[in-house]
């Protein structure tokens, strides 16, 4: 029997959020519900810094809402947006909100049922997107505060696949940001079609 992928640990989590959001790419994300297992290698991440980036939800202080990205790194931090979701992993050493954004993964397993969460068929429409992705993938405010390093329910590993080349990697500002919209703390494959946002920062 083929030996599954450890977790990532503790220690990749705990580092500066740019540093993980890069290699986070080529990454597999896995969540474990009573009915499947779905999986899909992440194309493109953000990070969002805990000093000076008006942009991260911690930048006014801890709230209610945003208390996970000032925790442990490597937990779970999710949030609503517009009747939906939207999920980062933590960074840095507790009480540092910082965190990185998985932005679009490539579905590797659960097709079907990514299908009918999303009551769509074209897999470009499954998990190019974060909010897309939480919900092909089951991500709400349940896993808000999640340990990703436990492999239960929500974790990321590596598949031991060939890490992305830096040329195939390409680096933009965020999406959908008004505040500190010039920092280059986007990152993506540049080749792959299931990458979201406009094709003009996918140069």
């Amino acid at each position: 029997m083929k030996r599954q992928p450890r977790p990532l640990p503790r220690e990749f989590y705990d580092r500066h959020p740019a540093g993980v959001a890069r290699e986070l790419l080529g990454k597999v994300l896995v969540r474990k519900t009573a009915a499947d297992v779905l999986r899909g290698r992440i194309l493109e991440a953000e990070a969002y810094l805990a000093a000076d980036d008006p942009a991260c939800h911690a930048s006014r202080g801890r709230t209610r809402k945003n208390a996970s990205m000032f925790g442990p790194p490597g937990h779970a931090y999710v949030y609503p947006i517009h009747s939906r979701f939207c999920f980062n992993v933590v960074t840095e050493p507790e009480g540092v909100a910082s965190a990185v954004l998985i932005r679009a993964v490539e579905p590797l397993a659960g097709l079907q049922q990514m299908q009918n969460r999303r009551q769509r068929q074209h897999v470009r429409d499954l998990a190019s997107g974060p909010a897309r992705l939480c919900e092909a993938f089951d991500i709400d405010r349940r896993l808000d505060g999640w340990d990703l390093t436990l492999g239960r329910q929500l974790w990321i590993v590596d598949d031991g696949a060939p890490p992305p080349l830096d040329e195939s990697v390409g680096r933009s500002s965020r999406i959908g940001v008004t505040a500190a919209e010039h920092l280059p703390l986007r990152f993506y494959i540049r080749s792959h079609a299931l990458v979201s946002g406009p094709r003009r920062l996918r140069a």
